[in-house]
């Protein structure tokens, strides 16, 4: 059932959608969003507009757009092509997703950048991308060729900590839009790194101590301690920046570059962290004990 096209396709929406997290953070990072009142996006009035908020909402609608026809398009192929019930549906989920996104930027625009909206619109993004990307690991070669059980007698069930993961990620991106928005200080979102970090680390040593030789189980924990180590330098660099430039007329460059960063790694996180959970949850039984 392989199809190298689709998953190709697939990782394409995937970094199309990580470009989106981007563009919505240069929007919330330089305060644009109030910027363009109107909505839908008329294009008509995109090329003699190139400087300041309006660029910024204007490109973030642009690459939104862009990604909703990818999903239309990803959500149809796998309904033609897959024979797996249950990706059929993560299309349509994939689609339901992408219009609820639209919905809750055009009330963030409408209702003037409302907290619970706008950090809901937030919170959506991210999800959505981990949906893609796991997406784009469901059609690869490498998944279709089945799994390679292995068993693990710990405690914690490696299982229980493979959701609790993303879990607290989530809860940690949620409390970090919460404070980009003003809905939250910065201190919930400080203390929810170290919650996070310290559940990313944990799994992560224990699946690399004990599933060393497990090609799929140790790639994923490479990479989300990887992230995460990234993710937090990024965070560090964000807040003092910000500090650093509380006084400015305007957001300053280095701020931005720095905040956006961290939002996309926070992103990479998230879904590194689903992935992990995925392979887990593929390779590992329920119900397993140490030979």
């Amino acid at each position: 059932m392989e199809n190298v096209w689709l998953h190709r396709y697939s990782v394409l929406l995937a970094v199309c959608t990580l470009l989106l997290v981007v563009a919505g953070g240069l929007v919330t990072s330089n305060d644009a969003g109030l910027s363009v009142p109107d909505w839908p996006l008329s294009y008509g009035k995109l090329m003699p507009v190139m400087e300041g908020g309006i660029f910024y909402e204007h490109g973030h609608r642009m690459v939104a757009t862009t990604v909703g026809f990818l999903t239309i398009i990803l959500a149809v192929w796998l309904w033609r092509v897959d024979d797996r019930a249950w990706m059929r549906r993560l299309g349509v989920a994939a689609l339901g997703a992408v219009i609820a996104q639209g919905l809750l930027g055009g009330l963030t625009v409408i209702f003037m950048l409302p907290k619970a909206v706008s950090i809901s619109h937030a919170c959506l993004a991210q999800l959505f991308f981990s949906t893609t990307v796991a997406i784009a690991v469901f059609t690869s070669a490498s998944w279709l060729r089945g799994p390679r059980i292995t068993a693990d007698g710990g405690t914690p069930a490696l299982r229980a900590l493979a959701i609790a993961a993303p879990l607290c990620i989530f809860v940690q991106l949620a409390l970090g839009a919460s404070a980009r928005h003003r809905f939250l200080g910065v201190l919930p979102h400080i203390v929810g790194a170290a919650v996070a970090t310290g559940v990313v680390l944990w799994i992560s040593v224990r699946v690399l101590m004990r599933h060393a030789e497990h090609d799929a189980l140790r790639k994923s924990a490479l990479a989300l301690v990887s992230i995460t180590f990234l993710q937090v330098f990024l965070g560090i660099a964000a807040y003092m920046s910000r500090i650093a430039t509380i006084d400015a007329p305007q957001p300053m460059p280095l701020m931005v570059g720095f905040t956006v960063a961290h939002v996309a790694t926070g992103a990479l996180t998230l879904a590194a962290s689903v992935i992990l959970a995925i392979q887990v949850r593929r390779n590992v039984p329920l119900m397993n004990v140490t030979p």
